[in-house]
């Protein structure tokens, strides 16, 4: 079949817009660990990633008919995926406005980058970290600082009791503990 056939993106398409743009009014604040964090994945990308796929095309483009060669379909697929992915980490790694939690100097109260012990109305403890929008991860009880848990838990002191607003109502927690 000839390529004049075979439905492929332009490499030129006009990319705008596909990044997933930041909450209206905010920020894009993110700890120093965070915004390493990203910078590592864009130089991996870059670095390793990229090159090894384009290696993958190459090679698979150089076995014949391409509209039925997985490896040269899928690696392109990859491709794209990683230029993507390497556009939004560009643009976010751009619009970073880093914020040292180490140089917060009240460290009575919850501010952006402080650990927060808590707990809830079914007396369980609760720990959480509030970092930036591109960095929190849940499986690392990090919290994005714009989610209703941190947006609750803001300014708070220890042995106060504030509200969380969810889809699911109203929940009360106790701040327990906060560390810097």
């Amino acid at each position: 079949m000839s390529k004049a056939f075979t439905k492929e993106p332009e490499a030129d398409e006009d990319f705008e817009g596909e990044i997933p743009a930041l909450p209206a009014g905010t920020k894009n604040y993110i700890t120093p660990g965070g915004l390493q964090r990203l910078k590592d994945e864009f130089a991996r990308l870059q670095k390793v990633d990229r090159p090894s796929t384009v290696e993958t095309v190459s090679w698979a483009a150089g076995n014949g008919d391409r509209s039925e060669n997985g490896d040269y379909v899928y690696g392109k697929q990859h491709l794209r995926e990683i230029d993507r992915r390497l556009r939004f980490l560009r643009k976010r790694i751009e619009l970073a406005e880093v914020v040292d939690p180490a140089q917060q100097k009240d460290h009575t109260r919850v501010y952006f980058g402080a650990t927060v012990v808590y707990r809830n109305r079914r007396n369980e403890e609760k720990t959480v970290r509030i970092v930036g929008i591109d960095e929190a991860r849940s499986g690392h009880d990090e919290v994005s600082w714009i989610s209703p848990v941190a947006k609750a838990l803001l300014k708070a002191e220890e042995g106060d009791v504030v509200e969380i607003r969810t889809p699911k109502g109203v929940e009360s927690i106790k701040v327990l503990k906060i560390v810097y």
